[in-house]
Formats: structure tokens, sequence, C-alpha cells
């Protein structure tokens, strides 16, 4: 591992300064569990590490008032034990709870899964089809970026050397959403493909949706072209099936370790269809 020098602000203040004047050189590590073995294994050598874990400020979920507000220190287990989560936006809790296993939930921040912006993050995809917002902060301003803006590239972000992610708004739906995930196993396993939907019905009527895919193109996508399929329409199967294969069309999968290219499409419309399915309320 290369030398690199440690600094563990105690406030947002602190760290801010820190990346105003070393941000180019700086990679920030909370739970460690992407960061550290790309330093072990020599991928990443910053000349500093800041850590923002000591932060309380950035730590858990909180309600002001109608929006949700995630401290970006918040960990796996905190979001998938969330009670307030768990009443207001379920999908999200289902997502931490499929990443990875207990030892991975308990030190993963929600922050890291978003700024490491891996095609496969499964709280990324959740979080498109809930319309999430990433907060970003320096010296000189707060941004506030939609997250369907967030990601430019595979490991690629909006963030700038001097910015810290802080926290993700989220305001919670009025319908149902669904989260759904395929891997190669049940645990410690990255997504093959990952499926996130809300649906607002009134009765058998789609008045609004938001369909949102992982794992299938170079960052996590949302796919409005299908949304627009199922909006003011009774949804049944056909509709469904028709609009969960529109939403692969958007898709541009590649071949890799974990699966080829043409079996995500084929597995992604099953599993975007029965998400679609439960989120309509025609099955439990």
């Amino acid at each position: 591992m290369r030398h690199f020098e440690f600094y563990s602000p105690k406030t947002i203040a602190e760290a801010l300064r820190f990346l105003s004047e070393r941000g180019d050189r700086t990679k920030i590590v909370a739970g460690g569990t992407d960061l550290i073995p790309r330093l072990r294994e020599e991928i990443s050598g910053p000349g500093f590490v800041l850590n923002i874990l000591e932060i309380e400020e950035l730590n858990g979920v909180k309600e002001p008032g109608p929006v949700l507000r995630i401290g970006s220190t918040t960990t796996h287990t905190q979001l998938m034990e969330s009670d307030l989560l768990q009443r207001t936006c379920p999908s999200l809790a289902q997502a931490a709870a499929s990443i990875g296993g207990p030892l991975v939930r308990n030190r993963g921040t929600i922050g890291g899964n978003l700024a490491n912006a891996s095609p496969a993050a499964d709280l990324a995809c959740a979080l498109l089809a809930l319309d999430a917002e990433a907060v970003l902060r320096s010296e000189k301003r707060i941004r506030v970026v939609p997250l369907g803006d967030f990601f430019i590239g595979p490991g690629q972000t909006m963030i700038n050397p001097d910015e810290l992610l802080t926290e993700v708004s989220i305001r919670p739906p009025r319908g149902k959403c669904v989260f759904r995930k395929l891997g190669r196993r049940q645990a410690m396993s990255l997504s093959i493909v990952n499926a996130a939907v809300c649906l607002e019905m009134e009765g058998k009527i789609c008045r609004k949706s938001r369909i949102a895919l992982g794992s299938v193109a170079p960052t996590p996508i949302r796919c409005p072209e299908a949304e627009r399929m199922l909006a003011n329409k009774e949804i049944g199967p056909e509709l469904i099936s028709k609009c969960a294969k529109e939403a692969m069309s958007a898709s541009k999968p590649i071949d890799d370790q974990r699966a080829k290219g043409w079996y995500r499409i084929e597995a992604g419309t099953v599993l975007l269809r029965r998400a679609l399915t439960v989120a309509a309320g025609l099955n439990a």
C-alpha cells in the first residue's frame, strides 16, 4: 500500500476546508468497503485520505418536513432497519437489505454506494425511482443535483474535487415502490440486474410511474418511454409485459464475469415485469 496522510475531521466545515485545499489529491472514506481494497491493491494512490465517519451531522435518516434527508454516512443496516423508510420508502430499505452480508451492511454507507458510481449499485437504482437528489457542498456553495444527472459514467459522478456529498433528499412517494435484484447467489453478490419501480395507482389506473434499472448500462438508468406507456392507463398483464420490454430496450448491457448481455436483457425483462406486477397490486 502506498503512503498517504490520514485526516479525520469532526465537522463538515473542517472537511470542506480540507477539500478546498487538497481535494484534487484526496480520497474520501466512510465505511471503506470500496476504497480500502483499492488502496491495498494500489488501484488508488491518493496523497490524502479524508475520513468523514466521525462527523455526526452526516449520519441518520431525518424527516424535518415533507422531505426525507439521509446523511451520507448512514449505513445500509441503518437504512434497512429504519422504521421511517420501511413506512415511507420500503423499496430503499429492500435495496439496502440486498447489499452484501451483515459485515458489509454494517460498514458500507449510502454516500459511498453513490459516489463509487457502480452501474450495478443497488441503492442508486432504488433512489432513481424515488426521484432522489444528491446534496453536494463545498466552501463556496451548495448544489442539489437530481440523481438522474449525478452519474456520468462507470465510477464517475458530478462531484467536484472540493465537494462533499453530505446527504440524499427524497420526497416520499404517494404510491407503492418495489425493488428487485438478481444476483448469482442470495448474499455477497453484485447485481446481474436490478430494478426499481414506483407506481401511483387510482384503482386500476396508473397516474404516475417511475422505473429504474441497474447493471444494464454504463450508469443506473431511468426509463422514460416505458414510464409514459403506463400514464393514465389501466394496468394489466399485457401492458406490463410491453412496458418491461420497452424499458429493457433502453439498456446497453455488456458481457462480463457475472452474465452475458443477452441474459441481462432476458432476466431484466422478467424481473421488471414482476416488480411492476407487485407495485400495481396485481398480486401479493
